[in-house]
């Protein structure tokens, strides 16, 4: 989802010696760069993050690959194939891989590794597969490092602790952490829109209200961007309202998926206007030609 990526990739660019150290479950981990996967290779499949770090004096990639659900096409294994061959292919390096999964009920039959038994052309690539419901979130907070304690409301609780009081130690945790004002609001937001993935919104928005911290978040680069995202996708769907009730238009139609792809919400109240306007189908599409998307 994107709103997940979002986060988790403005995380590892902020603090990605947390994530390399997390990864590779060592702490003498020297980080080199943030590779921008975006533009790391043509293909339009490409990988979470890639930090490019040193281990024992050798430089190597620590890919890390971020889910919400099960991947089934095509299959978790045969994801990390692709990533973890493309990786080596243009940066010639090795290459640490982990998969993790944000949530509790996600990725149980993860094998972490694809493997092409063929006797005479064998592949075989193994990862890390890393559900964080099973790691020890206090142990997490204890360690201090701030690019993970975001994802601790996703973590095992002590031992006794209610859900909701989990919630709240790790926002109080947060809260004292020491930040700029703009730094903390965006740990903070990172924090409350992870926490939706396991605690209902009714839950995270009134412990947010009773701590003080609505404010503050309000200021968040992520609150702002989601925002953003709210009104693109409900203009999309207004769009594509509009030419089922017109024209007939199915969701199968090539233009419903360009108009998914339309991510410039004044393009989309332009499209919305000539949805509503133009005479016919092939005419909205001719205004859909003229410019991205």
């Amino acid at each position: 989802m994107a709103e997940f990526d979002a986060i988790s990739k403005h995380l590892i660019q902020t603090y990605p010696e947390d994530f390399a150290g997390f990864a590779l479950n060592r702490e003498n981990v020297e980080v080199l760069e943030v590779i921008d996967t975006q533009q790391s290779t043509v293909s339009a499949s490409h990988a979470d993050s890639l930090i490019r770090v040193r281990v024992d004096g050798q430089e190597a990639l620590v890919h890390n690959e971020f889910q919400t659900t099960d991947s089934t096409d095509p299959p978790m294994p045969h994801r990390m194939a692709g990533y973890v061959g493309r990786a080596i292919e243009r940066h010639r390096l090795p290459v640490y891989s982990s998969v993790i999964y944000l949530r509790p009920d996600v990725g149980r039959r993860d094998p972490g590794r694809y493997l092409q038994s063929h006797p005479k052309h064998r592949v075989l690539v193994q990862y890390r597969v890393i559900r964080l419901r099973k790691l020890d979130g206090q142990r997490v907070l204890d360690a201090g490092h701030d690019g993970l304690i975001p994802f601790t409301p996703l973590m095992k609780p002590p031992e006794g602790m209610a859900a909701r009081a989990w919630l709240l130690h790790c926002l109080h945790t947060a809260h004292r952490r020491p930040m700029a004002p703009p730094a903390k609001a965006d740990f903070l937001a990172g924090m409350s829109l992870l926490s939706g993935l396991v605690f209902a919104t009714e839950t995270i928005s009134d412990i947010i209200l009773k701590e003080g911290i609505m404010d503050l978040m309000r200021e968040s680069s992520f609150a702002q961007y989601l925002t953003r995202q709210g009104i693109e996708q409900c203009l999309r769907e207004s769009i594509l309202a509009v030419l089922e009730v017109r024209f007939g238009l199915p969701a199968s139609n090539p233009y419903a998926e360009r108009i998914a792809n339309v991510d410039d919400a004044q393009r989309l109240k332009t499209l919305h206007r000539a949805a509503v306007h133009v005479s016919n189908l092939d005419a909205f599409g001719e205004l859909l030609d003229e410019g991205p998307g």
